[in-house]
């Protein structure tokens, strides 16, 4: 689970700014690469994308957005873990699959999360909605968990097997008790036409993706995962208000280096990104296409990657998930 924001801005902000001279000497030279695991137009590709363009005065050799998609992003992930003594010029976007899910639903992974990164910031996260089709005879989360248990499937879509949205339905249907059938597919689109029309009974998205239909009355709302309301829906009740600490989760993207990057690397990177990610101007871009952002340096960023590993993997055990070749 991600931190809430607070108000640490300035703090953060005047720490960034005062970057020793030696550090700012450290930034890369050549141009920058960000491999990112999904394709362009995505979510991570869009912050990814969002990132270049503000680093683009502190990194004045440019930064490039390089999509290497393919299983939730292990094989970016794979690529940059084998670039060891790259001095900062290939970073990757990481997320919550890569880096501390993987290790738990994959049965051999090509790179060792905590081995072959260093982290550099923490960056933003995407929280999710439970939404469902308009067919659906409730009006609130306690009214749909006492329809759901009456029934003898409840098939929900996914995107894909293993991922936050597939085991926020299966964390529910254990801890409820309910006949959760999870429907994979392949595209979102695919997914939101199934629950559109009806074929699966609910979903766990991401908000910037739901919302839409749920302001078109499409979808209905019957909460959010992220630890505070939505500024997108703001009239939805969060997990925790319903008491459901169990259904408190999300996805969420930071940037990390191949290891072996010099530390002086690392510190003046770090810098730079979070000077560029907190400010007001970065919050509202990220805000409009569905992020939260929360921007935490290094330290930080390696504490939450070590807790959500251990998060996901009792996750895993507590939903019997049958780890992915």
């Amino acid at each position: 689970m991600t931190p809430h924001l607070s108000g640490r801005r300035a703090l953060l902000a005047g720490a960034a700014a005062m970057v020793p001279l030696q550090a700012r000497a450290a930034l890369p030279d050549r141009p920058v690469r960000i491999v990112v695991g999904f394709g362009a137009g995505t979510g991570p590709d869009l912050l990814a994308r969002m990132v270049a363009d503000a680093l683009k005065d502190s990194l004045p050799a440019g930064v490039i957005v390089d999509n290497r998609t393919g299983a939730g992003g292990v094989i970016a992930a794979q690529e940059v873990a084998r670039l060891r003594g790259e001095e900062g010029t290939t970073l990757m976007l990481g997320g919550v699959g890569p880096l501390t899910m993987g290790p738990s639903i994959f049965a051999s992974l090509p790179y060792d999360p905590g081995r072959d990164f260093a982290s550099i910031a923490f960056l933003a996260a995407l929280d999710f909605a439970l939404v469902v089709p308009n067919s659906v005879p409730a009006e609130d989360f306690a009214g749909y968990l006492r329809w759901a248990a009456t029934q003898p499937q409840l098939p929900m879509g996914t995107f894909g097997a293993g991922t936050p949205g597939h085991f926020g339905a299966a964390i529910m249907g254990v801890t409820s008790r309910l006949p959760v059938e999870a429907v994979h597919f392949r595209t979102t689109g695919d997914a939101m036409t199934a629950l559109l029309n009806g074929t699966t009974k609910g979903l766990f998205g991401t908000i910037a993706l739901v919302a839409p239909h749920v302001q078109a009355g499409r979808l209905r709302a019957l909460a959010v995962t992220g630890p505070e309301r939505s500024r997108v829906l703001p009239e939805v009740p969060t997990m925790g208000e319903l008491g459901r600490q169990d259904l408190v989760f999300n996805s969420w993207f930071g940037l990390v280096a191949p290891s072996g990057t010099p530390p002086e690397t690392l510190a003046a990177l770090e810098a730079a990104v979070l000077r560029v990610m907190d400010t007001p101007e970065m919050a509202a871009r990220l805000e409009q296409r569905g992020f939260r952002p929360s921007p935490l340096g290094r330290a930080r960023f390696d504490a939450l990657r070590a807790e959500e590993t251990a998060r996901w993997a009792e996750v895993v055990r507590l939903t019997r998930f049958q780890a992915l070749d």
